[in-house]
């Protein structure tokens, strides 16, 4: 009896052992799976601050903005063209050939009458012409400035969590630009010399090109591939020097702001901020831009060379001998009105359609 009594109580505790075993056991099963489950998960990828989505976005923003200061711009372009036909003309193979735009008695006009001027004279329309080369060459410009200043920047920092020192943002922004503008050029020439085409009609002169195709033909007939880049030195400067204020100061005075005033990411920093940025871009960008006009619109021989100016810098010096220091600011006040808009509308277009899909702040 006790045998059997102790054999009895003996596979007592055996058998809630081996339940409590297999219970471990299936926990441990249990966890197993789960956790091979949570490792087989594969880990979510976030596209909205992706390359290529940073890059489709900037492009929409720009595009944004382009259509709402167009005519701003080709105010700006006439009014910095005008100077030209107090300029000598030019003798060439026994003919003589005037500054484009020159005539006897030039009418000098500010931005305001310039504008109403041309809507008067040419058409509402017209505001806008050349808007299309505009819009292809921010294709090209605002995709490669906004992406490789950020690639730039995560390279500086932490993944761009932290703000930059203001010599690395400035070494950002300066190459963002001048590699941007580069590429964006050929666009950038058609455009000018689409700008200016309404102001040669309506002064009895023969059009030089009917469309941005034509235009585009006509250089490389005249010049080769090489003519697409009539001016891009004048032109990669300017965009150097604007996206020096631009891109740097929006970054700085973004971070400044929020950091200082403890402000989150919201649109009164990016009003503040983008508002900084115009001004500073317009500074620093106008002479160049003088340059850069002058310099596109110039007629040319048959090979494609400059018949006004050899280059930039002689431009800039028969600029200031001819016209003085303060013609290098002309169309000062259009380019920073401007500026000032495009850039409030590129980035408050810029930072919500970022917010929209989910992306992290610029």
């Amino acid at each position: 009896m006790t045998s059997a009594t102790d054999t009895a109580q003996g596979q007592q505790p055996s058998a809630s052992a081996s339940a409590s075993g297999s219970d471990e056991s299936s926990t441990t099963v249990g966890s197993g799976s789960t956790s091979g489950r949570h490792q087989l998960r594969p880990v979510k990828y976030d596209y909205a601050d992706s390359f290529a989505c940073t890059y489709i976005v900037s492009v929409v923003a720009a595009s944004v903005a382009e259509l709402a200061t167009y005519p701003l711009d080709l105010t700006k372009t006439r009014l910095q063209i005008q100077g030209e036909a107090a300029a000598a003309p030019v003798t060439t193979s026994g003919s003589t050939l005037a500054p484009p735009g020159a005539k006897g008695n030039m009418q000098y006009r500010g931005m305001v009458a310039t504008a109403f001027g041309i809507a008067r004279e040419e058409g509402a329309l017209k505001l806008w012409q050349g808007v299309t080369p505009a819009l292809y060459r921010h294709v090209v410009y605002s995709g490669v400035r906004i992406c490789s200043y950020d690639l730039m920047r995560k390279e500086f920092t932490k993944n761009g969590s932290q703000a930059l020192p203001i010599w690395k943002s400035a070494l950002c922004g300066v190459t963002a630009g001048a590699v941007a503008q580069w590429l964006a050029s050929p666009a950038d020439l058609v455009k000018v010399q689409i700008q200016m085409e309404g102001r040669r009609r309506l002064m009895g002169e023969p059009p030089r090109v009917h469309s941005a195709g034509h235009a585009f033909r006509k250089i490389v007939q005249r010049g080769g591939i090489k003519g697409l880049w009539k001016g891009s030195i004048p032109n990669v400067q300017r965009a150097a020097l604007v996206n020096l204020g631009d891109l740097t100061t929006y970054d700085t005075i973004k971070h400044l702001i929020m950091d200082r005033l403890q402000m989150p990411d919201c649109h009164t920093v990016h009003v503040l901020a983008s508002v900084c940025a115009g001004f500073v871009a317009a500074i620093m960008g106008t002479p160049a831009d003088v340059v850069k006009t002058r310099i596109m619109n110039q007629p040319t021989d048959n090979k494609g060379n400059g018949l006004l100016y050899r280059g930039s810098v002689d431009c800039l010096r028969q600029t200031v001998a001819k016209e003085g220091f303060p013609a290098l600011y002309k169309g000062f006040l259009p380019c920073w009105i401007r500026m000032a808009p495009w850039s409030l509308t590129f980035w408050l277009s810029f930072e919500q359609i970022r917010k929209m899909i989910g992306a992290s702040g610029y």
